[in-house]
């Protein structure tokens, strides 16, 4: 026993060791579309028993994130920027962070990709990892698509942006998204889920003067979404309509505005974080292509 006692203890102490920092990644779910925001949550638990200073020492940034394909190919960032603020984690305490990884690596080819997140903690001179997160990206079957030109008065007058409207089906549920893009370019401004669908009726699609997109689509029974999305992908307005003795339509006025007649208002509400479109600087150059 006296011989096994000072094994226990350095084992205790490389647990120890190991546990200074807890590193976990979490997506909300497997499959995304291509050009869709893919946000994962990125949790940091320090238990060191004490404070700690995560920040970049001896060449490398104090967080990472290693991204490969379906082949295990290593997949690059978009940038080469790995300026990170330092940041302080009280003893005990856990800090989260959401990340939108389309935004720092082109993730948006078909195909099946995992990703890690990583801490280095310069006090150790060690990493620490999270485990390893899978997800998907494929498209959506389109059941819309219209090309608009850019009106004098707004950015980019001359150009053209093409509207889609697209359905994918997950295992519980049916989604609408719409997609804004320029073919000519091959830029995609936003991809993103307008919200559930059923197969009631078809959506309605309408463009008002400023060539904004306006779309009404049945979310549940006796259920209707509403949305307004801008030339360059942004969500403008989303709110619901409950059917009542007249069933919500877009109507079309002469002055070129467009509007919901008929139901009854049910939830107004401002573009949420979740349907946000990205950035332009986060946005990919290029359309996606199969693997």
């Amino acid at each position: 026993m006296k011989r096994a006692l000072p094994f226990a203890c350095l084992f205790l102490l490389a647990v120890k060791g190991e546990a200074q920092i807890q590193v976990d990644l979490k997506l909300k779910r497997l499959q995304y579309i291509a050009y869709e925001p893919v946000m994962a949550t990125l949790g940091i638990t320090n238990l060191a028993g004490r404070d700690v200073d995560l920040h970049n020492a001896d060449g490398q940034p104090w967080f990472g994130l290693e991204v490969t394909g379906s082949e295990g190919q290593p997949i690059a960032p978009l940038t080469t920027d790995n300026t990170q603020l330092p940041l302080k984690i009280e003893a005990g305490k856990r800090v989260t962070q959401r990340i939108n990884l389309i935004s720092l690596y082109p993730v948006h080819d078909f195909g099946t990709y995992h990703v890690r997140a990583h801490i280095y903690f310069a006090d150790l001179s060690k990493f620490f990892y999270s485990q390893t997160k899978v997800f998907e990206v494929t498209d959506a079957r389109p059941i819309w698509q219209k090309t608009v030109g850019i009106p004098e008065g707004a950015p980019g007058p001359g150009s053209a942006r093409t509207y889609s409207l697209l359905s994918n089906r997950f295992p519980d549920h049916t989604s609408l998204y719409v997609r804004v893009e320029n073919k000519d370019s091959g830029i995609v401004y936003a991809t993103y889920s307008l919200g559930r669908a059923i197969a009631f009726d078809e959506p309605q699609a309408e463009f008002d003067r400023a060539n904004q997109l306006h779309v009404l689509h049945c979310a549940a029974p006796h259920s209707w979404a509403y949305s307004r999305v801008g030339l360059n992908g942004e969500l403008l307005a989303h709110s619901s309509f409950m059917e009542t003795k007249t069933r919500p339509r877009l109507f079309h006025a002469a002055d070129g505005a467009v509007a919901v007649r008929g139901g009854m208002i049910e939830t107004p509400a401002a573009p949420s974080a979740r349907n946000r479109a990205p950035k332009l600087s986060d946005r990919p150059a290029k359309m996606p292509k199969d693997d």
